[in-house]
Protein backbone atom coordinates (compact mmCIF):
# COMPACT_ATOMS: atom_id res chain seq x y z
CA UNK A 1 0.00 0.00 0.00
CA UNK A 2 1.41 3.37 -1.03
CA UNK A 3 0.28 6.24 1.16
CA UNK A 4 1.28 9.68 -0.03
CA UNK A 5 -0.85 12.06 2.04
CA UNK A 6 -1.79 12.46 5.70
CA UNK A 7 -5.03 14.01 6.91
CA UNK A 8 -5.02 14.97 10.58
CA UNK A 9 -7.77 15.56 13.05
CA UNK A 10 -7.01 18.62 15.20
CA UNK A 11 -8.32 18.40 18.79
CA UNK A 12 -6.85 15.37 20.53
CA UNK A 13 -4.56 14.52 17.60
CA UNK A 14 -2.38 17.51 16.74
CA UNK A 15 -3.26 19.70 19.72
CA UNK A 16 -4.17 19.05 23.34
CA UNK A 17 -7.02 21.54 23.57
CA UNK A 18 -8.85 19.90 26.45
CA UNK A 19 -8.06 22.42 29.20
CA UNK A 20 -8.99 25.53 27.25
CA UNK A 21 -12.24 24.00 26.00
CA UNK A 22 -13.16 22.72 29.46
CA UNK A 23 -12.38 26.09 31.05
CA UNK A 24 -14.55 27.96 28.54
CA UNK A 25 -17.57 25.68 28.87
CA UNK A 26 -17.29 25.49 32.64
CA UNK A 27 -17.27 29.27 32.88
CA UNK A 28 -20.46 29.39 30.81
CA UNK A 29 -22.05 26.87 33.17
CA UNK A 30 -21.00 28.60 36.38
CA UNK A 31 -22.14 31.98 35.05
CA UNK A 32 -25.62 30.44 34.80
CA UNK A 33 -25.57 28.75 38.18
CA UNK A 34 -24.91 25.28 36.77
CA UNK A 35 -22.41 22.76 38.08
CA UNK A 36 -19.13 22.56 36.12
CA UNK A 37 -17.62 19.25 35.00
CA UNK A 38 -14.19 17.84 35.74
CA UNK A 39 -11.58 17.90 33.01
CA UNK A 40 -11.95 14.20 32.16
CA UNK A 41 -15.63 14.55 31.34
CA UNK A 42 -14.73 16.75 28.40
CA UNK A 43 -12.88 13.89 26.73
CA UNK A 44 -16.33 12.48 25.96
CA UNK A 45 -18.06 15.78 25.22
CA UNK A 46 -15.62 16.85 22.48
CA UNK A 47 -15.60 15.50 18.94
CA UNK A 48 -18.96 16.17 17.29
CA UNK A 49 -18.90 19.93 16.93
CA UNK A 50 -19.45 22.87 19.27
CA UNK A 51 -23.23 22.56 19.55
CA UNK A 52 -23.04 18.92 20.60
CA UNK A 53 -20.24 19.77 23.04
CA UNK A 54 -22.35 22.41 24.77
CA UNK A 55 -25.46 20.23 24.74
CA UNK A 56 -23.62 17.35 26.41
CA UNK A 57 -22.25 19.68 29.08
CA UNK A 58 -25.69 21.07 30.00
CA UNK A 59 -28.01 19.33 32.47
CA UNK A 60 -30.65 17.31 30.65
CA UNK A 61 -33.42 19.64 31.78
CA UNK A 62 -31.56 22.62 30.24
CA UNK A 63 -31.14 21.34 26.70
CA UNK A 64 -33.91 23.23 24.96
CA UNK A 65 -33.02 25.06 21.76
CA UNK A 66 -33.05 28.49 23.35
CA UNK A 67 -30.81 27.44 26.25
CA UNK A 68 -28.37 25.65 23.96
CA UNK A 69 -28.26 28.65 21.61
CA UNK A 70 -27.51 30.99 24.51
CA UNK A 71 -24.78 28.81 25.98
CA UNK A 72 -23.26 28.08 22.58
CA UNK A 73 -22.95 31.78 21.79
CA UNK A 74 -21.38 32.41 25.20
CA UNK A 75 -18.95 29.52 24.77
CA UNK A 76 -17.87 30.69 21.33
CA UNK A 77 -17.27 34.21 22.59
CA UNK A 78 -15.24 33.06 25.59
CA UNK A 79 -13.27 30.37 23.73
CA UNK A 80 -12.42 32.80 20.92
CA UNK A 81 -10.56 34.89 23.51
CA UNK A 82 -8.90 32.09 25.48
CA UNK A 83 -8.25 29.24 23.01
CA UNK A 84 -4.44 29.47 23.37
CA UNK A 85 -3.95 29.75 27.13
CA UNK A 86 -3.09 26.11 27.83
CA UNK A 87 -3.39 24.44 24.44
CA UNK A 88 -0.18 22.87 23.14
CA UNK A 89 0.88 20.45 20.38
CA UNK A 90 1.34 16.92 21.69
CA UNK A 91 4.90 15.76 22.28
CA UNK A 92 6.33 14.51 18.99
CA UNK A 93 3.78 16.27 16.79
CA UNK A 94 5.96 19.25 15.78
CA UNK A 95 8.77 16.89 14.80
CA UNK A 96 6.43 14.60 12.86
CA UNK A 97 4.90 17.50 10.95
CA UNK A 98 8.32 18.99 10.20
CA UNK A 99 9.62 15.64 8.92
CA UNK A 100 6.60 15.14 6.67
CA UNK A 101 6.88 18.68 5.35
CA UNK A 102 10.58 18.20 4.63
CA UNK A 103 9.80 14.97 2.77
CA UNK A 104 7.21 16.71 0.62
CA UNK A 105 4.28 14.72 2.02
CA UNK A 106 0.92 16.33 1.38
CA UNK A 107 -0.90 17.19 4.61
CA UNK A 108 -4.35 18.45 5.55
CA UNK A 109 -6.34 19.11 8.71
CA UNK A 110 -10.01 18.18 8.99
CA UNK A 111 -11.80 19.17 12.18
CA UNK A 112 -15.28 19.59 13.64
CA UNK A 113 -14.03 22.76 15.35
CA UNK A 114 -15.40 25.94 13.72
CA UNK A 115 -13.45 26.69 10.57
CA UNK A 116 -12.03 30.06 11.58
CA UNK A 117 -10.72 28.63 14.86
CA UNK A 118 -9.30 25.59 13.07
CA UNK A 119 -7.35 27.88 10.76
CA UNK A 120 -6.29 30.13 13.63
CA UNK A 121 -4.98 27.21 15.69
CA UNK A 122 -3.07 25.72 12.78
CA UNK A 123 -1.41 29.01 11.89
CA UNK A 124 -0.52 29.78 15.51
CA UNK A 125 0.94 26.42 16.49
CA UNK A 126 2.40 25.52 13.08
CA UNK A 127 3.75 28.86 11.81
CA UNK A 128 5.66 27.25 8.94
CA UNK A 129 2.28 26.52 7.34
CA UNK A 130 2.88 22.85 6.63
CA UNK A 131 -0.76 22.03 5.77
CA UNK A 132 -1.86 22.18 2.16
CA UNK A 133 -5.54 22.28 3.14
CA UNK A 134 -7.45 23.10 6.35
CA UNK A 135 -11.16 22.49 6.82
CA UNK A 136 -13.28 23.06 9.91
CA UNK A 137 -16.98 23.22 10.66
CA UNK A 138 -19.07 25.72 8.73
CA UNK A 139 -22.83 26.26 8.69
CA UNK A 140 -24.61 24.06 6.17
CA UNK A 141 -21.64 21.78 5.53
CA UNK A 142 -21.52 18.14 6.70
CA UNK A 143 -19.10 17.35 9.51
CA UNK A 144 -17.35 14.15 10.55
CA UNK A 145 -18.23 11.27 10.54
CA UNK A 146 -19.74 12.25 7.20
CA UNK A 147 -16.93 11.56 4.70
CA UNK A 148 -17.48 14.88 2.91
CA UNK A 149 -14.73 16.90 4.69
CA UNK A 150 -12.16 14.12 4.28
CA UNK A 151 -13.02 13.74 0.60
CA UNK A 152 -12.76 17.51 0.15
CA UNK A 153 -9.27 17.33 1.62
CA UNK A 154 -8.27 14.55 -0.77
CA UNK A 155 -9.61 16.56 -3.70
CA UNK A 156 -7.61 19.64 -2.70
CA UNK A 157 -4.49 17.52 -2.17
CA UNK A 158 -5.06 16.01 -5.62
CA UNK A 159 -4.82 12.53 -4.15
CA UNK A 160 -7.18 9.58 -4.49
CA UNK A 161 -8.66 8.70 -1.08
CA UNK A 162 -6.92 5.32 -1.18
CA UNK A 163 -3.55 7.12 -1.09
CA UNK A 164 -4.51 9.02 2.07
CA UNK A 165 -3.92 8.12 5.70
CA UNK A 166 -6.33 9.63 8.22
CA UNK A 167 -5.02 10.06 11.77
CA UNK A 168 -7.48 10.76 14.58
CA UNK A 169 -8.14 10.06 18.23
CA UNK A 170 -11.85 9.18 18.22
CA UNK A 171 -14.31 6.73 16.75
CA UNK A 172 -15.73 9.63 14.75
CA UNK A 173 -12.36 10.06 13.01
CA UNK A 174 -12.00 6.36 12.30
CA UNK A 175 -15.52 6.13 10.87
CA UNK A 176 -14.84 9.19 8.73
CA UNK A 177 -11.70 7.61 7.30
CA UNK A 178 -13.40 4.30 6.58
CA UNK A 179 -16.37 5.93 4.88
CA UNK A 180 -13.99 8.04 2.78
CA UNK A 181 -11.94 5.01 1.69
CA UNK A 182 -8.81 6.12 3.56
CA UNK A 183 -6.52 4.22 5.91
CA UNK A 184 -7.79 4.87 9.47
CA UNK A 185 -5.09 5.13 12.15
CA UNK A 186 -5.91 5.80 15.80
CA UNK A 187 -3.91 8.22 17.97
CA UNK A 188 -3.67 6.81 21.49
CA UNK A 189 -2.28 10.02 23.02
CA UNK A 190 -5.60 11.83 22.44
CA UNK A 191 -8.94 12.09 24.20
CA UNK A 192 -10.39 8.61 23.68
CA UNK A 193 -9.38 5.03 24.45
CA UNK A 194 -8.06 2.20 22.31
CA UNK A 195 -11.28 0.17 22.58
CA UNK A 196 -13.32 2.95 20.94
CA UNK A 197 -10.84 3.23 18.08
CA UNK A 198 -10.67 -0.51 17.51
CA UNK A 199 -14.45 -0.97 17.60
CA UNK A 200 -14.78 1.84 15.04
CA UNK A 201 -12.44 -0.08 12.70
CA UNK A 202 -8.96 1.42 13.08
CA UNK A 203 -6.41 -0.39 10.94
CA UNK A 204 -3.91 0.26 13.74
CA UNK A 205 -3.48 2.38 16.85
CA UNK A 206 -0.19 4.12 17.55
CA UNK A 207 1.30 5.26 20.87
CA UNK A 208 3.51 8.08 19.59
CA UNK A 209 3.26 10.45 16.62
CA UNK A 210 6.52 9.28 15.06
CA UNK A 211 5.10 5.75 14.87
CA UNK A 212 3.08 7.07 11.94
CA UNK A 213 6.14 7.13 9.70
CA UNK A 214 6.18 3.39 9.15
CA UNK A 215 2.79 3.61 7.43
CA UNK A 216 3.98 5.98 4.75
CA UNK A 217 5.59 5.14 1.45
CA UNK A 218 9.35 5.64 1.50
Amino acid sequence: MKLKAVIFDLDGTLLDTLDDIADAVNQVLTDRGMKPHNREAYRWFIGDGSRVLVTRALPEECRGDAEVDDCLAAFRERYARNWHRRTRPYEGIPRLVAMLQSAGTKMAVVSNKPHHLTETCCRHYFPNRPFDFILGQEEGRPIKPDPYPALQAATHLRMPPSDCLFLGDSGVDIETARRAGMLPIGALWGFRRRDELEVAGAAACIDHPLDLLKWLDD
